[in-house]
Protein backbone atom coordinates (compact mmCIF):
# COMPACT_ATOMS: atom_id res chain seq x y z
CA UNK A 1 0.00 0.00 0.00
CA UNK A 2 1.23 3.50 -0.96
CA UNK A 3 1.03 6.73 1.06
CA UNK A 4 -1.63 7.73 -1.07
CA UNK A 5 -3.89 4.81 -0.75
CA UNK A 6 -3.60 4.78 3.41
CA UNK A 7 -4.25 8.54 3.40
CA UNK A 8 -7.52 8.03 1.75
CA UNK A 9 -8.42 5.22 4.00
CA UNK A 10 -11.11 6.37 6.64
CA UNK A 11 -9.19 6.92 10.09
CA UNK A 12 -10.17 7.26 13.78
CA UNK A 13 -8.34 9.15 16.23
CA UNK A 14 -8.18 9.07 19.86
CA UNK A 15 -5.25 10.19 21.27
CA UNK A 16 -4.62 13.39 20.21
CA UNK A 17 -2.82 17.02 22.37
CA UNK A 18 -4.47 19.95 21.02
CA UNK A 19 -1.04 21.86 22.60
CA UNK A 20 0.89 18.94 20.36
CA UNK A 21 -0.23 19.52 17.12
CA UNK A 22 -0.45 23.05 15.85
CA UNK A 23 0.89 24.55 13.05
CA UNK A 24 4.47 25.58 12.88
CA UNK A 25 3.48 28.85 11.00
CA UNK A 26 0.10 29.64 13.90
CA UNK A 27 2.97 28.89 16.48
CA UNK A 28 5.18 31.92 14.84
CA UNK A 29 1.36 34.23 14.03
CA UNK A 30 -0.10 33.79 17.42
CA UNK A 31 3.30 34.98 18.93
CA UNK A 32 3.56 37.74 17.27
CA UNK A 33 0.02 38.48 18.19
CA UNK A 34 0.81 37.71 21.90
CA UNK A 35 4.05 39.72 22.18
CA UNK A 36 5.63 36.24 23.11
CA UNK A 37 9.24 36.06 22.52
CA UNK A 38 10.21 32.89 23.98
CA UNK A 39 10.72 30.95 20.42
CA UNK A 40 13.82 29.74 19.20
CA UNK A 41 13.42 30.91 15.85
CA UNK A 42 10.33 32.73 13.67
CA UNK A 43 11.90 30.46 10.70
CA UNK A 44 8.93 28.15 9.83
CA UNK A 45 10.74 25.50 8.57
CA UNK A 46 13.46 25.98 11.30
CA UNK A 47 10.83 26.22 13.74
CA UNK A 48 9.50 23.04 12.43
CA UNK A 49 12.24 21.16 12.64
CA UNK A 50 13.39 22.49 16.14
CA UNK A 51 9.71 21.25 17.86
CA UNK A 52 10.26 17.68 16.36
CA UNK A 53 11.33 15.79 19.27
CA UNK A 54 12.64 12.42 17.50
CA UNK A 55 16.16 12.63 19.83
CA UNK A 56 14.35 13.70 22.96
CA UNK A 57 15.09 10.01 24.29
CA UNK A 58 12.76 10.71 27.41
CA UNK A 59 8.63 11.43 28.20
CA UNK A 60 10.52 14.57 30.79
CA UNK A 61 12.80 16.19 27.87
CA UNK A 62 9.53 15.57 25.38
CA UNK A 63 7.27 17.57 26.83
CA UNK A 64 9.63 20.43 27.68
CA UNK A 65 8.36 21.75 24.02
CA UNK A 66 5.48 22.43 24.72
CA UNK A 67 6.54 25.07 26.83
CA UNK A 68 6.22 27.32 23.84
CA UNK A 69 2.59 26.11 22.22
CA UNK A 70 1.00 26.74 25.38
CA UNK A 71 2.77 29.94 25.69
CA UNK A 72 0.54 31.16 22.76
CA UNK A 73 -2.65 29.82 23.55
CA UNK A 74 -3.78 32.21 27.24
CA UNK A 75 -6.50 33.67 24.87
CA UNK A 76 -9.74 32.75 23.50
CA UNK A 77 -8.90 33.25 20.23
CA UNK A 78 -5.64 31.45 20.25
CA UNK A 79 -7.28 28.62 21.58
CA UNK A 80 -10.14 28.85 19.57
CA UNK A 81 -8.07 29.45 16.29
CA UNK A 82 -5.87 26.27 16.81
CA UNK A 83 -8.96 23.93 17.88
CA UNK A 84 -10.35 24.49 14.51
CA UNK A 85 -7.13 24.08 12.42
CA UNK A 86 -6.20 20.56 13.81
CA UNK A 87 -9.89 19.75 12.72
CA UNK A 88 -8.81 20.48 9.32
CA UNK A 89 -5.30 18.93 8.95
CA UNK A 90 -7.15 15.61 10.84
CA UNK A 91 -9.54 16.11 8.08
CA UNK A 92 -7.29 16.11 5.29
CA UNK A 93 -5.80 13.10 6.40
CA UNK A 94 -8.99 11.08 6.13
CA UNK A 95 -9.76 11.28 9.89
CA UNK A 96 -13.64 11.06 10.43
CA UNK A 97 -13.90 10.76 14.12
CA UNK A 98 -11.68 12.24 16.35
CA UNK A 99 -11.08 12.92 19.85
CA UNK A 100 -8.87 15.76 21.34
CA UNK A 101 -7.22 16.40 24.69
CA UNK A 102 -5.76 19.31 26.61
CA UNK A 103 -4.98 20.44 30.14
CA UNK A 104 -7.35 24.05 30.45
CA UNK A 105 -5.34 24.76 33.69
CA UNK A 106 -2.15 25.06 31.31
CA UNK A 107 -3.85 27.81 29.50
CA UNK A 108 -5.22 30.33 32.50
CA UNK A 109 -2.17 32.46 32.47
CA UNK A 110 -3.63 34.77 30.79
CA UNK A 111 -6.46 35.07 33.02
CA UNK A 112 -9.07 32.83 31.60
CA UNK A 113 -11.04 30.66 33.70
CA UNK A 114 -10.47 26.88 33.28
CA UNK A 115 -14.44 27.24 31.97
CA UNK A 116 -13.69 30.13 29.61
CA UNK A 117 -10.51 27.65 28.14
CA UNK A 118 -12.83 24.51 27.38
CA UNK A 119 -15.47 26.72 26.04
CA UNK A 120 -12.99 28.10 23.43
CA UNK A 121 -11.60 24.80 22.51
CA UNK A 122 -15.19 23.78 22.22
CA UNK A 123 -16.13 26.38 19.96
CA UNK A 124 -12.96 25.68 17.17
CA UNK A 125 -13.82 22.35 17.50
CA UNK A 126 -17.34 22.37 16.45
CA UNK A 127 -16.58 24.94 14.20
CA UNK A 128 -13.71 22.09 12.53
CA UNK A 129 -16.63 19.57 12.46
CA UNK A 130 -19.11 21.60 10.64
CA UNK A 131 -16.29 22.65 8.09
CA UNK A 132 -14.96 18.80 7.48
CA UNK A 133 -17.87 16.53 8.75
CA UNK A 134 -15.77 14.88 11.15
CA UNK A 135 -16.94 14.14 14.17
CA UNK A 136 -15.19 15.31 16.97
CA UNK A 137 -15.26 15.00 21.02
CA UNK A 138 -12.86 16.69 24.09
CA UNK A 139 -11.03 15.14 26.80
CA UNK A 140 -9.96 17.46 29.78
CA UNK A 141 -7.04 16.79 31.27
CA UNK A 142 -6.05 17.16 34.39
CA UNK A 143 -2.12 16.97 35.03
CA UNK A 144 -0.31 14.01 36.98
CA UNK A 145 2.03 16.41 38.55
CA UNK A 146 -0.33 19.34 39.93
CA UNK A 147 -2.52 19.22 42.73
CA UNK A 148 -6.01 20.57 41.08
CA UNK A 149 -7.45 17.62 39.35
CA UNK A 150 -11.11 17.64 40.99
CA UNK A 151 -11.57 21.39 40.02
CA UNK A 152 -10.46 20.29 36.22
CA UNK A 153 -12.79 17.39 36.68
CA UNK A 154 -15.31 19.82 37.57
CA UNK A 155 -15.15 21.79 35.20
CA UNK A 156 -15.12 19.46 32.82
CA UNK A 157 -18.60 18.19 33.88
CA UNK A 158 -20.24 21.32 33.47
CA UNK A 159 -19.35 20.92 29.53
CA UNK A 160 -21.07 17.28 28.97
CA UNK A 161 -23.76 17.43 26.02
CA UNK A 162 -21.91 20.07 24.78
CA UNK A 163 -18.54 18.14 23.96
CA UNK A 164 -17.03 17.03 26.03
CA UNK A 165 -16.68 13.26 26.30
CA UNK A 166 -13.88 12.26 28.53
CA UNK A 167 -11.17 12.72 31.67
CA UNK A 168 -8.03 12.12 31.57
CA UNK A 169 -4.39 12.24 33.49
CA UNK A 170 -1.81 13.24 31.86
CA UNK A 171 2.23 14.87 31.88
CA UNK A 172 5.50 13.06 33.55
CA UNK A 173 4.02 9.60 34.91
CA UNK A 174 6.73 8.18 37.03
CA UNK A 175 6.80 9.44 40.84
CA UNK A 176 2.75 10.70 40.42
CA UNK A 177 0.95 7.66 40.72
CA UNK A 178 -2.71 7.88 39.11
CA UNK A 179 -4.58 6.93 42.15
CA UNK A 180 -3.20 10.55 43.87
CA UNK A 181 -5.77 11.58 41.89
CA UNK A 182 -8.91 9.49 42.39
CA UNK A 183 -11.02 11.67 43.59
CA UNK A 184 -11.62 13.39 39.99
CA UNK A 185 -11.36 10.03 38.47
CA UNK A 186 -14.55 9.29 40.31
CA UNK A 187 -16.37 12.39 39.96
CA UNK A 188 -15.34 12.25 35.88
CA UNK A 189 -17.51 8.45 35.97
CA UNK A 190 -20.08 9.69 38.61
CA UNK A 191 -20.78 12.18 35.78
CA UNK A 192 -20.58 9.54 32.79
CA UNK A 193 -17.29 11.34 31.06
CA UNK A 194 -14.87 8.39 29.85
CA UNK A 195 -12.05 7.51 32.04
CA UNK A 196 -8.95 7.18 30.20
CA UNK A 197 -5.21 7.74 31.47
CA UNK A 198 -2.25 7.77 30.31
CA UNK A 199 -0.08 4.98 31.97
CA UNK A 200 2.33 2.21 30.92
CA UNK A 201 4.05 5.07 28.76
CA UNK A 202 7.42 5.81 30.72
CA UNK A 203 6.47 3.18 33.75
CA UNK A 204 5.44 -0.30 33.86
CA UNK A 205 2.23 -2.40 34.66
CA UNK A 206 2.26 -1.35 37.84
CA UNK A 207 1.35 2.20 37.15
CA UNK A 208 -1.56 0.34 34.29
CA UNK A 209 -2.44 -1.26 37.10
CA UNK A 210 -3.10 1.52 39.57
CA UNK A 211 -4.92 3.41 36.64
CA UNK A 212 -7.49 0.50 35.54
CA UNK A 213 -8.21 -1.55 38.96
CA UNK A 214 -7.86 1.56 41.14
CA UNK A 215 -9.01 4.60 38.87
CA UNK A 216 -11.32 2.69 36.94
CA UNK A 217 -9.41 3.54 33.56
CA UNK A 218 -11.47 2.05 30.43
CA UNK A 219 -8.86 2.86 28.05
CA UNK A 220 -5.38 3.50 28.73
CA UNK A 221 -2.87 6.16 27.12
CA UNK A 222 0.20 3.99 25.36
CA UNK A 223 0.10 1.23 27.34
CA UNK A 224 3.03 -0.39 25.73
CA UNK A 225 5.01 -0.94 29.06
CA UNK A 226 2.60 -4.03 29.44
CA UNK A 227 5.09 -5.81 27.45
CA UNK A 228 7.10 -5.71 31.01
CA UNK A 229 4.74 -8.23 32.38
CA UNK A 230 4.81 -10.61 29.53
CA UNK A 231 7.83 -12.98 27.57
CA UNK A 232 7.77 -12.67 24.07
CA UNK A 233 8.06 -16.33 22.15
CA UNK A 234 8.09 -16.69 18.42
CA UNK A 235 6.47 -12.81 18.06
CA UNK A 236 3.63 -13.49 20.52
CA UNK A 237 2.96 -12.98 24.29
CA UNK A 238 3.78 -15.67 26.40
CA UNK A 239 3.85 -15.95 30.49
CA UNK A 240 1.44 -13.39 30.63
CA UNK A 241 1.65 -11.37 34.70
CA UNK A 242 -1.55 -10.28 36.05
CA UNK A 243 -1.57 -6.98 34.64
CA UNK A 244 -1.18 -7.97 31.12
CA UNK A 245 -3.72 -10.67 31.55
CA UNK A 246 -6.39 -8.62 32.62
CA UNK A 247 -5.50 -5.82 29.95
CA UNK A 248 -5.80 -8.73 27.18
CA UNK A 249 -8.59 -10.59 28.89
CA UNK A 250 -11.02 -7.18 29.59
CA UNK A 251 -10.06 -6.23 26.21
CA UNK A 252 -9.22 -2.61 27.34
CA UNK A 253 -8.02 -0.42 24.62
CA UNK A 254 -4.76 0.41 23.90
CA UNK A 255 -4.29 4.23 22.45
CA UNK A 256 -0.57 3.24 21.10
CA UNK A 257 1.27 6.12 19.44
CA UNK A 258 3.93 4.63 17.97
CA UNK A 259 6.62 7.39 16.56
CA UNK A 260 5.69 9.46 19.98
CA UNK A 261 7.10 5.85 22.11
CA UNK A 262 10.16 5.86 19.92
CA UNK A 263 10.66 9.46 20.54
CA UNK A 264 10.52 9.13 24.38
CA UNK A 265 11.19 6.02 24.67
CA UNK A 266 14.66 5.76 22.47
CA UNK A 267 13.68 2.90 20.66
CA UNK A 268 13.90 1.43 17.30
CA UNK A 269 10.99 1.51 14.94
CA UNK A 270 11.79 -2.70 14.86
CA UNK A 271 11.84 -2.34 18.94
CA UNK A 272 7.63 -0.95 18.95
CA UNK A 273 5.85 -3.39 20.28
CA UNK A 274 2.80 -2.40 18.53
CA UNK A 275 3.04 -5.56 16.17
CA UNK A 276 3.50 -8.18 19.17
CA UNK A 277 0.26 -6.43 21.26
CA UNK A 278 -1.42 -6.97 18.11
CA UNK A 279 -0.27 -10.71 17.19
CA UNK A 280 -1.30 -11.29 20.87
CA UNK A 281 -4.57 -10.24 21.32
CA UNK A 282 -4.70 -7.10 22.94
CA UNK A 283 -6.62 -4.06 21.89
CA UNK A 284 -4.50 -1.77 20.34
CA UNK A 285 -5.89 1.21 17.93
CA UNK A 286 -3.60 3.62 16.51
CA UNK A 287 -2.77 7.31 17.50
CA UNK A 288 -0.78 10.23 16.61
CA UNK A 289 -0.44 11.86 20.31
CA UNK A 290 1.59 15.25 19.06
CA UNK A 291 1.41 15.96 15.61
CA UNK A 292 3.85 18.71 15.97
CA UNK A 293 6.17 16.99 18.17
CA UNK A 294 6.67 14.01 16.38
CA UNK A 295 6.50 15.20 12.88
CA UNK A 296 3.52 12.75 12.59
CA UNK A 297 0.50 12.27 10.92
CA UNK A 298 -2.15 9.23 11.15
CA UNK A 299 -1.41 8.24 7.77
CA UNK A 300 2.87 7.99 8.87
CA UNK A 301 1.88 6.17 11.72
CA UNK A 302 -0.34 3.59 9.57
CA UNK A 303 2.94 3.50 7.06
CA UNK A 304 5.18 2.75 9.75
CA UNK A 305 3.06 -0.22 11.28
CA UNK A 306 2.54 -1.47 7.84
CA UNK A 307 6.12 -1.34 6.82
CA UNK A 308 8.33 -2.15 10.21
CA UNK A 309 5.26 -4.79 11.33
CA UNK A 310 3.55 -6.23 8.82
CA UNK A 311 0.08 -4.81 9.34
CA UNK A 312 -1.69 -5.39 6.49
CA UNK A 313 -5.16 -3.76 4.97
CA UNK A 314 -7.42 -5.80 6.90
CA UNK A 315 -5.44 -4.94 10.30
CA UNK A 316 -5.89 -1.61 9.49
CA UNK A 317 -9.12 -2.05 9.02
CA UNK A 318 -9.58 -3.99 12.87
CA UNK A 319 -7.35 -1.65 14.92
CA UNK A 320 -9.70 1.42 13.07
CA UNK A 321 -12.67 -0.24 14.13
CA UNK A 322 -11.25 -1.05 17.56
CA UNK A 323 -10.52 2.64 17.89
CA UNK A 324 -14.26 3.35 16.82
CA UNK A 325 -15.52 0.97 19.42
CA UNK A 326 -13.65 2.43 22.29
CA UNK A 327 -14.51 5.89 21.30
CA UNK A 328 -16.24 7.49 24.02
CA UNK A 329 -19.36 8.51 21.47
CA UNK A 330 -23.01 7.73 21.01
CA UNK A 331 -24.47 4.28 19.74
CA UNK A 332 -26.18 5.94 16.63
CA UNK A 333 -23.03 8.00 15.54
CA UNK A 334 -20.78 5.04 16.27
CA UNK A 335 -23.02 2.83 13.89
CA UNK A 336 -22.64 5.32 11.16
CA UNK A 337 -19.16 5.53 11.39
CA UNK A 338 -18.57 2.00 11.02
CA UNK A 339 -20.54 1.99 7.72
CA UNK A 340 -18.02 4.82 6.65
CA UNK A 341 -14.83 2.83 7.63
CA UNK A 342 -16.70 -0.51 6.13
CA UNK A 343 -17.35 0.96 2.58
CA UNK A 344 -13.94 2.95 3.03
CA UNK A 345 -11.87 -0.15 3.23
CA UNK A 346 -14.53 -1.98 0.84
CA UNK A 347 -12.95 -0.16 -2.13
Amino acid sequence: MDFEALQALPKVELHNHLDGGLRPQTVIELAAEAGYGGLPTTDVNTLRNWFDQGDSGSLEAYLQSFEHTIAVMQTAAAIERVAFEAIEDLAADGVIYAEIRFAPSLNTRGGLRREDVIQAALLGLQRGSEATGVVVGLIIDAMRNATDSLAVARAATRFIGQGVVGFDLAGPEKGFAADDHLPACRLAQEYGLGLTIHAGEADGPSSIHRAVARCGAVRIGHGIRITDDFVVKDGKASELGGVASLVRDRQLPLEVCPHSNLHTLGISAAEHPVGVLRRSGFNVTLNTDNRLMSGVSLTDEFAFVVQHHGFTREDLRSVTLAGLNAAFVDNDVRRRLIDVIVAGYAN
